[in-house]
Parts: C-alpha cells; structure tokens; sequence
C-alpha cells in the first residue's frame, strides 16, 4: 500500500513511496539499511524534506531520520557541539543563541534538519556551514559501519559537499560536530546586515534582523509549498559579467576572490519577467523570483516542467544556464532537473 508524502516535502508535492520507516536511533538505522540491502529495495533518505524535488512516486521505502540529541563539550577557544541528524536547523540556531554560543545566526530560518545541512553546505547572508563544522558522521552503505570525515575530508564548495559527489549513494549521515569560538565576531557583510555596521549589535539583533528579512522575502512552506531559493547563484567569468554589465546595467553580482562573478539568480529570473508567473499549479513566486510554490495540488512533474521553462527563458535572455538548488528524485532515486 502506498505511503503519501506530501506532508514530508515543503514542496507539498503529491507523490508517494511504497514504505515508510521512521529512524530514531544508529542501531534502527543499521537494520533498516541490512534490510533494505538484502531485498535490493531502493531507499529514499528524508529529514525536514525542505530541500527535494519529488518528481514521481518512489518505487522503495523512505527513511525518515528523526534522531534527536545535542552534546555540548567545552574545547579550547570555543564550544563544540555534537548535534544528530534529526535536529531541525533553526531551532539549532535558536539553541546556541540561549546558551551564548555565537556564530550561527546569520543562518537562521534556514529550513531542514542538521543532517542535511553538509549535503548542501547551507549558506546565508555571508556564512556557510563549512565555517563551523568540525567533522561528520555517516553510515557507510558498504560497510554499514559509522565513519567519520573532517571538515577538509567533506569538500565543501558552494552548496556543494563529497556527500553530492564520492559519496552520493554511499552514505547517511548520522550526526555533525560544529565548532562554535567564543571570540565572537558579527558577519555583517551581507545585504540587509550592512546597516548594523558601526553599531554596538548583539548577536540577537543580526538573529532577528535574518528572521525578519528572511519572512519577509520567502514564503512559509505550511502556506504555499516551496523549497526556498530553487536556483543557485550561477558563477560566470568576470568578462562575461562585464559584457552583461553593458547590456543590463542593473545587473547583480558579486566578484569572487578568483575574478568571477556570482550573479543573483533571483534578478536574473525577475527580469526574465517571470515573477509572479504560473504555469497550471505551480508558479514563480510574485516577491521573490527565486521561489518557485506549489499554488495547490501540484505533483513532481508540474514544478519539474516550470523549472525547466526557468531556465530556458533566463539561458535565451542572459546565455546563462541556472541548475536548481535541491536535490531531485526520480522513481528509483536522485536525478538530474
């Protein structure tokens, strides 16, 4: 009997699978996987289910991973924390900010769970994971031993990670270990932060100044099913960015340390003139083209369809090709968009 999950993706997506199983602890996630490993059963990894793209029903059982825990042990310069995969990430955020472990708040808001979060190396308003995390735990599927990479080991990159590369397929992750220093120093680099340079700001103030910003530019998933930014911010060569620069003068971007330049998605979509578009029941988000909502209804192969008219328009108008954000499944596994 198929299971729905539309209530396990903030897509809000109607597609199904054709078992579910709740994981709580390492041992209940050991069996499932011999389990599933024996019988040649496919398996889909779920945790707040905030950044995947459902695009057909799921032949094989979803684990959804629900592990609670956070150890706190005090090191030098600092605090580090061992947090389980199911943790939700905000209320991570939330967690340090009453206990004095500064750092994180630029990050908050940021939907999903803690094992997510290197999969993508999450990143806001001039952070990103890779800052913070120490090392991470996984479940080999080989082996089906608990291993553990440094923070070196995981690749980081933008929105990127060994998780999405060697180690797609091959590993669950089981619990990360952040690093929080004490010298505590606000990021105020980014956007709407910038206004708080030159003030004595706490770290609640940049807290809520994100939270703020973030509500109001994003809509609440529980209200309109989205995964927040679908697209990333495409990186082009710094004489492609000056030869668009010519033609759109208000073009964003924002020059790396190597001479490229990450152009906002979001302003790429906009003047595309596709926000606010729909396409039967899904659409561009009307204050935030980087958003793409389910209006109602929806299944994997109505956002699949508008994502694909996205970046059609943005490649013909711009000649710059948008990848999405998250992760994609098909009916036997993750896909290509």
């Amino acid at each position: 009997m198929p299971v729905s999950l539309q209530q396990y993706n903030t897509l809000g997506l109607a597609q199904s699978c054709q078992a579910l199983e709740v994981i709580e602890t390492k041992s209940q996630l050991v069996t499932a996987c011999q389990q599933l490993k024996v019988n040649n059963t496919p398996m889909l990894i779920l945790g707040g289910g905030s950044n995947v793209i459902l695009t057909a029903d799921f032949a094989g059982t979803c684990l959804l991973m629900n592990s609670k825990g956070i150890e706190v042990h005090q090191v030098d310069g600092g605090v580090e924390l061992v947090v389980q995969t199911g943790e939700d990430w905000h209320q991570l955020v939330e967690f340090c900010l009453a206990h004095g472990y500064y750092g994180l708040e630029n990050l908050a808001l940021i939907p999903g769970t803690v094992g997510a979060a290197p999969i993508q190396n999450i990143g806001a308003y001039g952070l990103e994971l890779s800052q913070f995390c120490r090392s991470v735990e996984y479940l080999d599927l080989e082996s089906l031993t608990f291993k553990t990479l440094n923070n070196s080991q995981c690749e980081f990159a933008y929105r990127d990670s060994v998780f999405k590369h060697q180690l797609k397929d091959k590993a669950i992750i089981s619990a990360v270990t952040l690093f929080i220093p004490s010298d505590w120093q606000p990021n105020l680099s980014y956007g709407p932060l910038t206004h708080l340079i030159g003030t004595d700001v706490s770290a609640k103030q940049v807290f809520d100044c994100v939270c703020a910003t973030r509500m109001s530019k994003l809509p609440d998933p529980k209200v309109l099913g989205n995964v927040g930014s679908f697209f990333k911010n495409p990186i082009i060569g710094g004489q492609q960015f000056a030869e668009l620069k010519k033609r759109f003068d208000k073009i964003v971007g924002y020059e790396q340390d190597n001479g490229s330049v990450k152009v906002a998605a979001g302003w790429l979509i906009d003047n595309a003139g596709l926000k606010g578009y729909q396409q039967g029941a899904v659409g561009v988000h009307h204050q935030q083209a980087l958003v793409l909502v389910n209006l109602g209804g929806a299944n994997g192969a109505d956002i699949r369809a508008l994502a694909h008219y996205v970046v059609e328009v943005v490649e013909r108008k711009f000649a710059i090709r948008l990848h999405a954000e998250p992760r994609v499944f098909g009916e036997q596994g993750e896909i290509s968009l």
